[in-house]
């Protein structure tokens, strides 16, 4: 892709993105950084595990992102403890007239909403790694492509300790964004009371199809495309080290950090700068772009160590220091 073709591929894909937020704004009032979070993880591919208390619209959120693609299959997929692996990625039965086949579960969409996660045991959590990292599942014995584009947005509750379950460390690390979800502004609380005096349906949203699949899979091709510096790389990586050996950068807290990011963080980090260069129209990464998508990246492949957990520290507050020791070369 020469560099023409390239800003016109930028240019368009930018608008189109602003377009998809400027559709699910009309059901979900603020949050305009969450949105902008989970459109660069669409962008990048990725997956994103939201995190906030009941009530936030986080399913809503996902509902109406599937709404604005054409041509979209929306699965949702609601954890309990009771359910088994076979309930999300599908069975094979055998009937006398028809033998074996196989029934497909609900993890086959583009977009599947995987609400409340923690609710099952990690024997079921477990049957979503395969899908999210290979995009296949294994069904009896054989193995099913996944539909392209595939995106999970998963939904946890921090609050409840009764009836959850922590989710895995090797599952948690699949999650390109880990999204806090807070509570609205007061102002913005008072438009969620006009907006929904009345109980609403989500066709009352008027969301129109303003992308489609296709659409998504150039985009994804297009942000390979997006220009990095030797100098911005060498940026991420040391981003990255300074979680694993904060000593070296003199990071504050750093000595509550048992465990830092592995090589998925770097990676990460370098696709989702460049998703968010495209989405402010640029054909190149600076700095900015990582700074502001290194907590999302960050915050949950980092292990913090008993003293910190019994002080309760902040994963987001040893992001901010990191940000704050490490110099761009």
């Amino acid at each position: 892709m020469d560099r023409e073709e390239l800003h016109q591929s930028v240019e368009k894909y930018s608008r189109r993105l602003k377009d998809t937020k400027r559709e699910i704004q009309k059901g979900i009032v603020g949050q305009d950084k969450i949105i902008e979070s989970v459109l660069k993880s669409l962008v990048c591919n990725g997956h994103v595990l939201l995190e906030g208390v009941p009530g936030l619209a986080k399913t809503l959120f996902i509902i109406l992102l599937s709404r604005t693609v054409e041509g979209a299959k929306f699965q949702r997929i609601q954890f309990t403890p009771d359910l088994l692996p076979s309930d999300i990625v599908g069975v094979t039965v055998y009937e006398e007239k028809r033998g074996f086949y196989t029934i497909k579960g609900p993890i086959f969409g583009n977009f599947v909403c995987g609400d409340e996660i923690n609710r099952t045991p990690p024997k079921v959590q477990s049957a979503m790694l395969q899908a999210m990292q290979e995009r296949e599942v294994t069904i009896g014995r054989k193995t099913f492509p996944l539909p392209s584009p595939f995106f999970v947005l998963a939904t946890q509750n921090p609050l409840e300790t009764k009836g959850v379950y922590p989710l895995p460390e090797a599952q948690v690390d699949r999650f390109l964004f880990k999204v806090l979800v807070k509570p609205p502004s007061k102002k913005e609380e008072l438009k969620i009371i006009e907006q929904n005096v009345e109980i609403m349906e989500i066709e009352d949203f008027d969301i129109q199809q303003v992308i489609s699949l296709q659409d998504i899979l150039d985009m994804q091709e297009t942000a390979k495309n997006i220009s990095m510096s030797e100098e911005i790389q060498k940026y991420i990586v040391h981003l990255v080290d300074a979680t694993r050996h904060p000593e070296k950068y003199d990071v504050e807290e750093g000595i509550y950090v048992q465990w830092g990011g592995s090589p998925r963080a770097s990676i990460y980090l370098a696709l989702a700068s460049k998703a968010t260069a495209m989405m402010n129209n640029r054909l190149f990464v600076i700095p900015e772009d990582i700074r502001c998508i290194a907590h999302d990246v960050l915050r949950h492949r980092m292990v913090l160590n008993y003293e910190g957990k019994a002080k309760g520290i902040d994963a987001d507050s040893i992001v901010d220091s990191i940000i704050r020791s490490v110099p761009v070369l």
